[in-house]
Order: C-alpha cells, then sequence, then structure tokens
C-alpha cells in the first residue's frame, strides 16, 4: 500500500492530533518530519542521515541527506572528503555538513507503519510531558473527574485532560464508585514515571477538608478566615480549627452557614464524616480546651519542653473527652500537636495529695523534722532540698509559725545533707570510673556523672562525641501514638538546650572546638531561633 498524502492533509492530519491531544502543533510536525526520515532510510540504507522537512505553512515536504566533511572518510553513506565538498562549496571545511537533496519517495506499507509508531511514540511523550507541566503545579488543589474504571479498588478518573489514580487507602471506608460516577478529590502528589506522569489523588487528606470549606465559605476564599489546622479520622469525624482576620466576622459561624448549609455541603461530600469547627488561639492552654470540645475541661497544666499538657476534666465528663475507642482525645492531639493526657478531678486530687506526702516524706526523712514541719514545707510548694536550701533564708522564716533561727537551721540540715549526698555520689561515680575531668564541665552534676557512668560515658572525650538525644532521649509520634526513647539524663530535668550546652563544652574541653567556633555556633543557633515563626498547630 502506497502513501500519498498531500501537502494540505499533512497539515490538516497536525492540526487534528494537536487538537486532540493538547499539544503543540510544531511537536507533531516534529513528529511527522522524524517519522519521513526513519521511513526514507529503511528507502537509502540505515547509516545514510536523512532529514525530512515539512514547511508548517504550505506542507511542503523537502529529504535531503547531511553528509559530514572529515579529512578520512571511514563511511561514504554519511562522510564525504574536503576536496569532494568544496566541489559543491568552495567555502566547506573540515567538520562542516554538507546537504544534498534527496527525491521524493512513495512509501510502502512496513515503511508507512513504521512511520506511524514513531509518530505515536513521539504525540504520547509531548503528551505526557505535556500533563505533567500542567499538574505538577495543581498539587494541594481540588479536582473534579469522572471515574473510568475501578482497579482492585483503587480508581482511574479522568479529569479530561489528563488520567489521575485514587488509590484504597486514600479512599473513604465503605465508599464504592463506579464507571461513570463523578468523583471531587484532593492532588497530594504528581511523579515522573517510566510509563507517564502519574497523578495522585485522596479523598481522606486533611487539607481535603480545608479545600472544600474554602469552596463552600467565601470568607475562607477571600482570606478573611484561614484554617489553621485540621485533624481527620476519614469517614467518622474531623475536627477542623479557623481563626478570622476580621473581628466583626465570626469564623466558626462563617463556617456552619445559615442554618448548617455550608458545613452540611462539606459533610455530604465526606460520607457524612461528622465535623467539629472549632476556634483557634495562639494560646496553647485555650487551644487545647477548645479542641477537646464538646468535652468541658476543669484545669490544663502545661509542660511547654516536652509540648505535652495534663488536662483535668469532671469525672462525668471523662468519656466524653477521650471519646469512641479515644478518637476525641486523639484528633485534638493531631490538631494541637501536643501530647495530651486526661485525668479526672478525683485521679488528679489522688495524684496530688500523694505528691504531696511524697515530698512531706522527703522533707521528713533527709532532714529528721516532724511530720509536721514536713507537710508545712510540702504546702508551700517546695518540692526538694535543693530548693529549700538555696531560697532566701527570710522566705523560710517568713511561714507561719517559723522564725529566723529556725530558718538557719533549716537550710544548715538542708545543705549538710546535700553534701552527704554529693559526697556519696562522688564515691559512686569513682567506682564507675568517670573520670574527674568530666566533673569539670560546666552544667555537670554529681547525678548526672553517675548516671553518665551507668551508660559507659566516663571521659569527656565520651560526652563530646554524645548527640543531644542521647542525653534527652526523643519522641516519636506516628499514627496517633506516642513513643519515647529514654536517654542517659531522663528523670533530672535536663533540657535539650541544657544538653546541648553540656555537649558543646565537653567538645570544647576536648580541643575539637575553639572558643570562637564555639561563640559562633551559640550565635548562629540563637540567629536560626529568633528567624524561626512562633510555632503553631
Amino acid at each position: 500500500m502506497a502513501v500519498s498524502a498531500n501537502r494540505l492533509e499533512l497539515l490538516q492530519i497536525a492540526d487534528a492530533v494537536a487538537r486532540e491531544k493538547s499539544i503543540d502543533r510544531g511537536i507533531v510536525i516534529a513528529a511527522m518530519e522524524d517519522a519521513i526520515a526513519k521511513a526514507a532510510r529503511s528507502r537509502y540504507g540505515a547509516e545514510t542521515d536523512v532529514h525530512a522537512e515539512i514547511e508548517p505553512k504550505t506542507g511542503e515536504l523537502r529529504l535531503s541527506r547531511h553528509m559530514l566533511v572529515s579529512d578520512v572518510v571511514e563511511n561514504s553513506s554519511n562522510q564525504i572528503t574536503v576536496e569532494d565538498a568544496r566541489k559543491r562549496h568552495p567555502a566547506a571545511q573540515v567538520g562542516d555538513t554538507i546537504a544534498d537533496p534527496l527525491p521524493p519517495l512513495e512509501y510502502g506499507r512496513i515503511a508507512a507503519q513504521s512511520a506511524k509508531q514513531v509518530i505515536v511514540q513521539k504525540v504520547r511523550e509531548a503528551e505526557r510531558d505535556r500533563q505533567y507541566a500542567e499538574y505538577k503545579d495543581r498539587i494541594g488543589e481540588v479536582v473534579n473527574g469522572v471515574v473510568k474504571r475501578v482497579e482492585y479498588g483503587n480508581v482511574v478518573v479522568d479529569l479530561g485532560r489528563g488520567e489521575a489514580i485514587v488509590r484504597r487507602d486514600e479512599m473513604l471506608p465503605r465508599e464504592v464508585f463506579r464507571n461513570g460516577d463523578r468523583i471531587r478529590a484532593y492532588i497530594y502528589d504528581v511523579r515522573r514515571e517510566p510509563r507517564g506522569p502519574q497523578i495522585f489523588l485522596s479523598r481522606t487528606h486533611p487539607q481535603f477538608t480545608a479545600k472544600l470549606f474554602a469552596q463552600e465559605v467565601p470568607e475562607i476564599y477571600d482570606g478573611i478566615v484561614e484554617v489553621k489546622a485540621v485533624a481527620r479520622d476519614p469517614g467518622s469525624r474531623a475536627k477542623i480549627a479557623v481563626i478570622s482576620r476580621d473581628s466583626s466576622v465570626d469564623p466558626v459561624g462563617a463556617c456552619v452557614g445559615m442554618r448548617g448549609s455550608r458545613v452540611q455541603a462539606v459533610v455530604n461530600e465526606l460520607q457524612g464524616e461528622k465535623i467539629d469547627i472549632i476556634p483557634w488561639s495562639p494560646d496553647i492552654a485555650t487551644f487545647v480546651v477548645n479542641a477537646l470540645a464538646p468535652a468541658e475541661v476543669s484545669k490544663v497544666v502545661l509542660d511547654e519542653d516536652k509540648e505535652r499538657i495534663e488536662v483535668v476534666v469532671p469525672d462525668a465528663q471523662l468519656s466524653l473527652a477521650i471519646g469512641r475507642r479515644g478518637q476525641n482525645v486523639r484528633l485534638a492531639s493531631q490538631l494541637t500537636g501536643w501530647d495530651i493526657d486526661i485525668l479526672t478531678e478525683q485521679e488528679e486530687s489522688e495524684r496530688r495529695n500523694a505528691e504531696f506526702e511524697s515530698r512531706t516524706k522527703i522533707f521528713v526523712e533527709a532532714l529528721d523534722l516532724d511530720e509536721v514541719v514536713g507537710q508545712l514545707l510540702a504546702s508551700e510548694g517546695f518540692s526538694s532540698i535543693e530548693e529549700l536550701a538555696l531560697v532566701d533564708e527570710k522566705e523560710i522564716a517568713s511561714i507561719e509559725g517559723f522564725d529566723e533561727e529556725n530558718a538557719r537551721e533549716l537550710q544548715e540540715r538542708a545543705r549538710e545533707f546535700i553534701a552527704k549526698q554529693e559526697s556519696e555520689l562522688d564515691e559512686k561515680r569513682k567506682e564507675l570510673g568517670v573520670s574527674d575531668d568530666l566533673r569539670d564541665v560546666p552544667g555537670v552534676t554529681g547525678k548526672m556523672l553517675v548516671a553518665f557512668g551507668e551508660n559507659d560515658v566516663k571521659t569527656v572525650e565520651d560526652l563530646a562525641g554524645c548527640a543531644t538525644d542521647d542525653l534527652t532521649g526523643w519522641t516519636e509520634r506516628k499514627d496517633g501514638e506516642t513513643k519515647h526513647e529514654k536517654g542517659y539524663l531522663d528523670g533530672l530535668g535536663v533540657t535539650r538546650e541544657d544538653a546541648e550546652a553540656m555537649i558543646m563544652q565537653a567538645r570544647l574541653k576536648a580541643g575539637w572546638v575553639t572558643e570562637e567556633e564555639l561563640a559562633a555556633m551559640a550565635a548562629a543557633s540563637q540567629e536560626s531561633s529568633a528567624d524561626e515563626p512562633a510555632e503553631t498547630a
């Protein structure tokens, strides 16, 4: 079968393919040129450098053979001597390319099939490049599409100008789609892959909820109301924290809408997923209280170093605060970014009493006091012998029933106890083989030296080689669960900043860094912490 497309037909075919595949017409014409050149090489020889050129306006086809000008001709199919080249072009030099026109060809069936494959491949590559370029900057958008097919629970979606996939684990529980169904989802990733760009969609991503609210609530779209955080248990419940930049606009009311119309539209799209809309607050304690709604909170206690918050609720509110299978407290923790411990008022009271008794016992046994005196010190807020020894004497004397003489006697006993304890710790430190040099590192205490010895940190070099996590441990949050790995100094009240300072001092003492380098690192650390935005949920 001979192919004899005239000039006009070539351009019409190029225009049609470009429109259908949404790619540039020039790319299609370039693919045709490559295909025709490949077919011509089957006629003139595979090693012949044949080029085809289609005039974009008229459709005129020109074939030419390119010859490289060389001193020594190794292949006469694509090389020519300088002498022969100068017969045609007097100014020809070594390295130039001479183009010889070739007569037009009639293409047989095999050549035409080969040309078609080249065109199809080039057009497909161009289509993939166009699709990737179009969607790579659309990560974070919500798109609408039509279900094209369902494969092993994964849904392939036709977006009109591309195909996307919703994997089974990115679908809402018990959600079923069939061919032809309309679907709305969130683009969370676009990747280049050998078989073409893959567009990954999700209906379980927390930001999908935020984007749906932006579509339903004009105030969010306009930037008056901002969604600060979202936590989801897909298909079951979600919490969304919002804040208003305009004091006259209620952020929660704007998201709920008249008679709940706006939030109901989002709930319907998420197959009935219940949504709690709460006001965001820069004060973490207030934010956590809001996040635990509808449960009522009596008291909160913050531990900012560990990003942990203790919440006390009335006994009757415990099950509501925890939620079904821990859902309410888990979502509140995800929303705020803090670990949340929930206690009832009774549990908190029992624990407070236990702590009071423990502190009283420490004072009575360590300082040889009457129980009433120990209770008095504990009730005044003293929690350790060290605190009692270091406080101003007048502060102890001001306690009802105490005078200056009592205060002086108490502090003397406290200092004697600390000195005895330090002596015992020093003996234990020596038994463990911890060097004297390590004792001289600023910030290191006797208890720390014993803890170091028990963990095989016995010299300044050993401490210099430690990481901050080795000393303080680390906390890992994954899938709503918290895992804490203990550090060498766990329970000794050492912060990450304290641990880092000790390690740097050890490195200075070991000669690993100079004082100038240490000062420069400290300044850089302060600058980076100053530049970081305040942490929000």
